[in-house]
């Protein structure tokens, strides 16, 4: 039997997979699992079979498609404006159609080796008035959108397909783990503080910002934690095992660094000043959207940055306004499955092109499920 019953989640992070499988009839029958930190393809691969045999005795189904969740130090989010003129006649949603599908060839165009992967209108301008939502009923005779594309490398997509085809398995649904995770957790916050997800992962850190409530932007610079422990297995000249080791466990385990021949001081100094460069780098992307973080809320997130759930955050020069947020494996899962259920409501739904046989447009998209 296929997973008739269940909709499975991949959060396929570079160190470390999560995965949820949720009941579609029974929201009570969830089974997560989680795997050990990743160091290689190798040891994925052995995870990712571990995993699906999990899942398959715990469900009783065969899987056979999977929703998958993955970040990269190339992705990127494109912002784009289109208008048309309408001359004074109703508003239609295929008007909307086709400024979406216009503007989606733009960006296939410049940018030809992303695959869309999110796509989000954050507002329309009908006659010089804005609206967060598409008003009906309404005439018009000129109307502009604002359109937000979070991009992932093409190769990183075709990777992923290709490597869980070796498993036959099928992907149903790609979306940005960065994003799915920030609009599950974003109602935490106050609604009129402008906010900034950092999420720290192993060889990259995101940064999503929201404006009045609005993803605005989402930016990666290609560091990330295992720099950390690349800096530490290079300057006390030991292997990145034990220097991952000693990033995560230093504050717990401050007996083990008698034996060493370096100090605990100069362990947290190395990991501080790499923190220092991500969080200024961080800075630097945000004052790109808006005008000063000191009107911006900084969260820190991810893997990466648990090192500094045990440090203490103030001692950071670069730091303004800024908490940490301790993700779960339970949190992570559940943002995929939220994210397709509709929790963005400006997000424009592509339908996957196996359960469509109408017209031009609705083979690329239906709005606001």
């Amino acid at each position: 039997m296929s997973n008739d019953n269940y909709q499975i989640y991949f959060d396929c992070g570079h160190s470390r997979l999560r995965v949820g499988a949720f009941n579609k009839f029974k929201s009570s029958k969830v089974f997560y699992i989680e795997s050990k930190f990743l160091f290689n393809h190798t040891e994925i691969e052995i995870e990712i079979e571990k995993i699906i045999t999990f899942l398959e005795k715990n469900t009783n189904e065969y899987i056979d498609d999977i929703n998958l969740m993955i970040d990269s130090p190339k992705m990127l989010s494109i912002g784009i404006s289109v208008s048309k003129k309408i001359d004074g006649l109703q508003l239609r949603h295929e008007d909307i159609q086709f400024l979406v599908q216009e503007a989606k060839q733009q960006i296939l165009k410049h940018y030809d080796n992303k695959n869309i992967v999110h796509i989000i209108i954050n507002n329309y301008k009908i006659n010089d008035v804005d609206y967060d939502y598409l008003p009906l009923d309404i005439k018009c005779n000129f109307v502009s959108i604002d359109i937000l594309f979070i991009c992932l490398p093409s190769e990183t997509v075709k990777y992923f397909k290709e490597f869980f085809f070796k498993f036959d398995i099928s992907i149903n649904q790609v979306s940005c783990s960065s994003y799915a995770k920030t609009m599950n957790y974003k109602d935490n916050f106050p609604l009129n503080r402008n906010v900034s997800f950092i999420d720290v992962g192993f060889n990259k850190t995101s940064i999503t910002t929201y404006v009045d409530n609005k993803i605005i932007s989402l930016d990666t610079i290609p560091i990330g934690g295992n720099n950390i422990t690349k800096d530490i297995s290079k300057i006390l000249e030991i292997d990145i095992k034990k220097a991952e080791n000693l990033k995560l466990n230093f504050e717990k385990n401050k007996n083990l660094f008698s034996s060493e021949n370096f100090s605990l001081e100069l362990l947290q100094n190395i990991i501080f000043a790499r923190t220092e460069e991500i969080l200024e780098m961080c800075t630097q992307a945000i004052k790109l959207n808006i005008i000063t973080t000191d009107q911006c809320k900084m969260i820190l997130m991810g893997d990466g940055a648990k090192i500094l759930d045990n440090l203490c955050i103030d001692k950071l020069s670069s730091v303004n306004d800024i908490d940490f947020l301790e993700e779960t494996m339970e949190d992570i899962c559940q943002s995929g499955v939220k994210l397709s259920m509709g929790l963005n409501k400006q997000e424009v739904v592509v339908v996957p092109k196996k359960h469509i046989k109408q017209g031009f447009f609705e083979k690329l998209f239906h709005l606001f499920k």
